[in-house]
């Protein structure tokens, strides 16, 4: 049975001590361990070397990499060290990346020679008397540091770390405006963890495949922070590679893998209809995107894993949603029922709480909350309303069971002719075409509807499909007036950092 933690600091010191030589990381691309004794001696190294820089504890570090070895080391330590972590997208482009630079007030980066050209040219667009304020670090994520595992006894708890002090300063994408910097508490990041391990029963003995970056919720609280305070241990590679994945389960023996929708697709794509068994993995996890039922099912059918689905958010350290361990108890189609928050539907036009069935906005209460988004009062204020719930720009609704079902974003509900139409209904209904390996669906303006519907397409490896046979379909599956006026076939559909679509950059080819 493990302790209560309140820290993170707390989590690190109790299993550097009870396990000190279990492992906490493996990284597959260089067969390195990073257990959970070195795990504490590279906190403390890092300690170190912030003290000696003059970074006091409650700074904001930031780094630019890949996952690895050292990657988790400043991940977990930057916090368990008192100072607050600030993961920087890897996708992002100087000017991003230079706005989250300032913003975010951070003092130093770490990043590796792969990044450091975009890292520098970002810091070059900054205010001089702000740029001199960042201290870039080149380090090598894949190697450990050159110091002696007892550097790990020097790493003591101190009375100034709370569970209400500040430990992870996470930006969203920022698809419809400037990223906001969601700012999360050693409180807000546990009750996520605590959440995790309850629903998905996990113990020491469990290990996480899980190639999310480390620059997202997903990668960081689910498949990092759950196995970490859990006392298990995670394999990170860099990337996800479909050609790779089935050979790591095979090497490291994963008991359960954390995936999106996306890498569900392209592990299928890759299958081509041939079934495979992974008797070590119990469970599959699918969030940060919504997994379409058919290929849910496919999914379970081809590599005879059940899937757990689920849903996580920025501003609450991840899961919100989750489906029972029981496959029985599971339902496809949605993200679950509430895990470790409370949950309601209100009214987009008055805010009443609506009863079962009727569609309106999710919003969202609990201990993982977020304390409010950092230097940015209005944005806080619009998102954290009375009694602390959150608004969560999510449209759904609960059925009778308590499941809760979400239909698309407030911003991304295309309104043709009056109607409302949920964007997911019509990539479901695409998916089901058998050359169509995904889509993504978002209003266009409309002289007499307002708006009508567009659809990205994404055929699979050697499809070929027609416009005329992409209607037809749709006529079939979702009748004329949800059918898209237009179809535009692309390589790729612009993705956030966890695979979930970004449909409103669709618009701006």
């Amino acid at each position: 049975m493990l302790p209560t933690f309140h820290t993170l600091r707390g989590a690190l010191l109790h299993h550097a001590n009870a396990q000190p030589d279990a492992t906490f990381l493996v990284a597959p691309e260089t067969k390195r361990t990073l257990t959970y004794r070195a795990l504490a001696a590279e906190s403390a190294h890092l300690a170190q070397r912030l003290t000696k820089w003059g970074i006091e504890p409650g700074s904001h570090v930031g780094f630019l990499l890949h996952n690895g070895y050292q990657t988790a080391s400043i991940f977990v330590g930057t916090m368990a060290a008192g100072y607050v972590s600030v993961p920087l997208n890897l996708l992002s482009q100087p000017a991003q990346l230079s706005y989250v630079l300032a913003h975010s007030k951070v003092r130093v980066v770490f990043t590796s020679t792969h990044y450091e050209a975009t890292l520098r040219a970002a810091v070059a667009l900054l205010a001089a008397e702000v740029a001199a304020t960042i201290r870039v670090e080149v380090i090598d994520s894949d190697l450990p540091s050159e110091i002696p595992l007892e550097t790990a006894a020097t790493f003591a708890a101190e009375p100034l770390l709370r569970s209400s002090s500040p430990a992870l300063l996470m930006y969203t994408s920022g698809t419809t405006g400037k990223p906001k910097g969601a700012l999360l508490t050693h409180a807000n990041v546990l009750h996520a963890a605590q959440s995790v391990i309850a629903w998905h029963g996990l113990k020491p003995s469990d290990r996480v495949l899980s190639s999310l970056p480390l620059y997202h919720i997903n990668g960081q609280c689910v498949a990092t922070i759950a196995p970490f305070v859990s006392g298990g241990s995670i394999v990170a590679p860099h990337k996800f590679s479909a050609s790779a994945w089935w050979h790591w389960v095979a090497a490291f023996q994963p008991t359960w893998i954390n995936v999106v929708p996306t890498i569900i697709a392209y592990l299928l794509n890759a299958a081509d209809g041939k079934s495979s068994h992974h008797p070590s993995v119990r469970f599959a996890r699918s969030a940060s995107a919504p997994l379409p039922p058919e290929q849910h099912k496919t999914f379970e059918q081809t590599f005879h894993i059940g899937v757990i689905e689920a849903m996580g958010m920025t501003e609450c350290a991840s899961v919100v949603f989750c489906n029972p361990q029981d496959a029985s108890e599971r339902k496809y189609g949605t993200p679950g029922l509430p895990c470790g928050v409370e949950a309601r539907v209100v009214s987009t036009d008055d805010g009443r709480v609506l009863p079962t069935g009727e569609t309106g906005e999710l919003q969202l209460r609990g201990d993982n909350v977020m304390l409010g988004y950092f230097n940015d009062a209005e944005k806080t204020r619009e998102a954290l309303i009375e009694d602390g719930w959150l608004r969560t720009g999510d449209v759904g609704h609960r059925d009778s069971d308590g499941f809760y079902f979400v239909t698309g974003r407030i911003k991304e509900l295309i309104i043709k002719g009056g109607e409302n139409i949920a964007p997911r209904e019509i990539d479901e209904a695409l998916l089901l075409h058998p050359a169509v390996l995904e889509a993504a669906a978002v209003g266009i303006p409309d002289k007499n509807y307002g708006q009508d519907i567009m659809a990205a397409v994404v055929l699979k490896d050697g499809a070929v499909c027609s416009t005329a046979e992409l209607t037809a379909h749709c006529i079939e599956h979702l009748g004329k007036f949800k059918t898209p006026k237009e179809f535009r076939f692309v390589n790729d559909l612009p993705k956030g950092p966890s695979g979930k679509v970004q449909r409103l950059k669709l618009l701006e080819g």
